[in-house]
């Protein structure tokens, strides 16, 4: 379905006497962007959502003394961008949480670092703010300096008001912030009755890492480096998101051999970190021996990686205009090998977990998310294909090399985390059939074409499916080629969120496994 197909139905419910909507361009985007009046904000959301269009992305910025907000919609792969301005002399709007749920922490995340109050929203505490910035002051404005003004030491964080447990036999157990190991940063507070999980409340956003603030004034180079680095997982992906934005806003059109490489950068990044998290998913419910197998499965993914494009995880591969290093044909041949010899102990590996009944009890009908709270909150990648969300950008709304294969997506209506497990399983093979194609399409040529300085004001938008789902990236240049907004949205924004739902009525133990079948970035989430 094209943006004009689903729009138009939208136009004919608002009537354009009741909303005015203005078109705005934006130079190389398949995306229609749409300006309206601030008042109609919400109201657009509650018209909107009749056509059910997913609520995907919500970011705002301060472009020549004026605030502007977006929001993003898709359905069956085509997009709709929604813009207002709000008055800088009374920086209100109208919340979409309130008809979107996915819109929750956007907001209240554009509220602390704008000042921006949605009139409305269900939940207006404070999401992003930190005590290492004063109350009224607000990061991502222009008059605010990137090193901000903190205090010799910065005030711990301890007051954040959570949702109070109540009730004879109720009580609250704090996990986090601070976990074993290399685990980022997070709070989970439950309230639970004996070991039965009555709710589940998330608090993130410990390491404020200040992306979006220092990405101000970078040249092109200079942002795909920082992109590739808000989740270190999935620097493919986020990297060429960024890539994409900066490429459409200068007009520039990268060689075919360049795409390819990226396609094939970004399947083994997908193989890769699926292969970690059903390894990690086995040792939560302590099958060691997969753990291990699929360590040493991904290590020797990992080192071909290193031989064949110079990183273990492909940081800095992708540039603006294409890729850093070509494929040689040795190469291209050791990636194939390796593919075979993948398929086939993977194959040895997954018939002795499916025939492992201990696995199965532990898996199966733990964590369960339902199609409609999946699609309610807007969940992508893995997590809403196991719920019944039929939506992969590759195929639904493609780009280059995926415009040139079939695209195989996995779907699972299950819910539960054996259906995020298999179909983390069914993305490896396919993915690996990707790669498979994409070496076989590759022809001599250019790798990275000329850079065109774009004209100050340009944007862009892009969109990629990352090996968590859909990554997004927008981009908007000022003067000399230096960067004024960049706004990475990760899939585990939105997909954080449903890790709430799905742990009720879970016993406290299951929480580990249930945490890791979704596996949401703690850095993606906090910019």
């Amino acid at each position: 379905m094209s943006t004009a197909n689903w729009t138009e139905e939208l136009l004919q419910q608002l009537g354009l006497a009741e909303i005015r909507l203005e078109p705005v361009f934006i130079a190389g985007a398949k995306t229609a962007c749409w300006q309206i009046d601030s008042k109609h904000w919400q109201q657009f959301a509650e018209h909107a959502i009749r056509q059910k269009p997913r609520w995907s992305a919500g970011w705002a910025e301060q472009y020549d003394e004026q605030f502007f907000v977006n929001a993003l919609f898709e359905k069956q792969g085509a997009y709709l961008l929604l813009r207002c301005i709000v008055n800088p002399l009374k920086l209100e709007l109208p919340s979409q949480a309130t008809v979107y749920p996915a819109a929750n922490r956007s907001e209240r995340h554009t509220q602390d670092m704008f000042g921006i109050k949605f009139l409305g929203h269900p939940d207006n505490r404070r999401w992003t703010r930190h005590q290492a910035w004063g109350k009224h002051s607000y990061p991502l404005r222009k008059d605010f300096p990137v090193q901000g003004s903190p205090e010799a030491i910065t005030p711990p964080d301890m007051d954040y008001p959570f949702v109070k447990s109540h009730g004879t036999g109720t009580y609250e157990i704090p996990v986090g912030p601070v976990h074993a190991g290399i685990i980022e940063p997070g709070h989970f507070r439950f309230q639970a009755v004996g070991e039965l999980i009555l709710n589940l409340e998330e608090r993130l956003g410990y390491v404020h890492k200040g992306i979006e603030k220092i990405a101000e004034g970078r040249t092109p180079e200079s942002l795909a480096r920082l992109a590739g680095r808000v989740s270190g997982d999935t620097t493919v992906g986020h990297a060429w998101a960024a890539c994409m934005a900066m490429e459409q806003a200068a007009g520039v059109e990268i060689p075919e051999r360049a795409a390819l490489i990226r396609g094939i950068l970004a399947e083994r990044e997908r193989v890769a970190n699926h292969m970690g998290d059903i390894g990690a998913i086995c040792n939560d419910v302590a099958f060691v021996f997969a753990q291990m197998q699929f360590t040493r499965l991904r290590e020797n993914w990992l080192r071909t990686n290193a031989k064949a494009f110079g990183h273990r995880l492909l940081m800095d591969c992708v540039l603006p205009g294409g890729v850093k290093n070509d494929v040689a044909e040795a190469d291209c041949a050791l990636i194939k090998r390796d593919i075979i010899q993948l398929r086939k102990e993977l194959a040895d590996i997954i018939t002795a977990l499916d025939l492992n009944s201990s696995l199965e009890d532990r898996l199966y009908t733990a964590g369960f998310l339902s199609e409609s709270i999946a699609a309610a909150f807007g969940t992508v990648g893995y997590v809403g294909r196991a719920s019944g969300q039929d939506f992969d950008v590759r195929r639904d709304a493609p780009y280059a090399p995926y415009d040139r294969v079939t695209v195989k997506v996995a779907l699972e209506n299950q819910g539960d985390i054996a259906s995020r497990f298999w179909i983390r399983h069914k993305e490896i093979n396919a993915a690996c059939k990707l790669i498979e194609q994409f070496i076989d399409l590759l022809k001599p040529g250019e790798i990275l074409a000329e850079w065109q300085t774009p004209v100050a004001g340009s944007e862009g938008l892009g969109i990629v499916e990352g090996w968590r789902g859909e990554t997004l990236a927008y981009v908007r240049f000022e003067a000399e080629n230096k960067i004024s907004r960049f706004y990475p949205r990760d899939p585990s924004i939105l997909n954080w969120p449903v890790l709430e739902k799905l742990v009720l009525d879970n016993i406290v133990p299951d929480f580990p496994v249930c945490n890791k079948s979704l596996n949401g970035s703690y850095s993606g989430n906090d910019l």
